[in-house]
């Protein structure tokens, strides 16, 4: 992520921050531009155009923004990065996991079957087979996710673990068509 702001024409520009918050309930939440100024709008549509329902608080993100009446809104997402771990402290779940299993297991694409934020986890399944695979939460936000709505389509790295089927990585089902 390198330069601040970058104009595209006379109303729509480029800015890299982090989102304050994001409500998927709300469908809304609101980015602060590295470069400091008014916290900028960001939609719900918005995020879905990019392939994604929620993004977690704190998440590195680029955006292509517009000053309307209303302030300053998100028009485009160009990418998001996750927020940093803890300390980069793997999650108790995957502490046996050789890091290289789970790096190495391929992105397949899935669809949400429930996920209860509160609860902290939620199942999903990989297409064309009937096995839940568990999605914690922390593995969501550390995705770069705060949240799934049943039936959203995602692409996850499965592995065998302590919990069954488990979730090491979600993201937009598109990275599970898309070239690497």
């Amino acid at each position: 992520m390198e330069a601040q702001l970058t104009q595209h024409d006379e109303e729509t520009f480029d800015v890299l921050g982090k989102v304050k918050w994001f409500d998927p309930v709300k469908g809304f939440g609101f980015v602060i531009a590295d470069e400091g100024g008014p916290d900028i709008l960001l939609h719900a549509n918005v995020l879905r155009n990019f392939g994604q329902s929620s993004v977690a608080d704190g998440a590195r993100i680029e955006v292509s923004a517009q000053r309307t009446e209303r302030g300053i809104q998100a028009t485009e997402v160009r990418r998001i990065e996750p927020p940093e771990a803890p300390s980069g402290a793997p999650l108790a779940d995957f502490e046996d996991v050789d890091p290289e299993i789970m790096r190495s297991a391929p992105l397949e694409p899935a669809r949400v079957k429930w996920f209860d934020k509160a609860k902290g986890f939620g199942f999903a399944n990989v297409f064309g087979r009937s096995d839940d695979v568990f999605i914690h939460i922390e593995v969501l936000r550390r995705s770069g996710l705060a949240d799934l709505q049943p039936g959203e389509a995602l692409a996850i790295r499965v592995i065998n673990g302590k919990r069954g089927q488990m979730a090491t990585e979600v993201n937009a089902w598109e990275a599970a068509i898309s070239p690497s």
